[in-house]
């Protein structure tokens, strides 16, 4: 069960915007549930610059073959031209908890 489980991380400038985007991933079924943090600091380098920031940060529970469809969802909505998104691999866990994401999140969007 865990290889079917992951953790989806997403930052994003607003708290607010992203409490909103979780809230339409959790009610379309893409992900069981996002536990938000905020603030967090971020430096990094872009445009050939270093920036330091205020941002949030959001940890996704969902399967892994849904992550297509919500990095997706983050090019299409976030405000940033390359939104941070990457899924990290469950090892282990409350087998439970693990069937209860699965049970809240849908089967993967036939592409074809």
């Amino acid at each position: 069960m865990s290889t079917q489980v992951c953790e989806v991380v997403i930052t994003a400038a607003d708290a607010g915007w992203l409490v909103e985007f979780t809230r339409g991933l959790v009610a379309d079924r893409l992900v069981a549930c996002g536990q938000h943090i905020s603030p967090i600091r971020s430096v990094y380098r872009w445009d050939g610059e270093v920036q330091d920031d205020p941002e949030a940060r959001v940890a996704l529970h969902t399967r892994l073959s849904l992550v297509p469809e919500i990095v997706a969802r983050a090019d299409r909505d976030h405000p940033y031209d390359v939104p941070c998104v990457f899924a990290l691999p469950i090892q282990a866990g409350n087998p439970d908890y693990l069937a209860w994401v699965v049970a809240e999140t849908r089967e993967p969007t036939d592409p074809g």
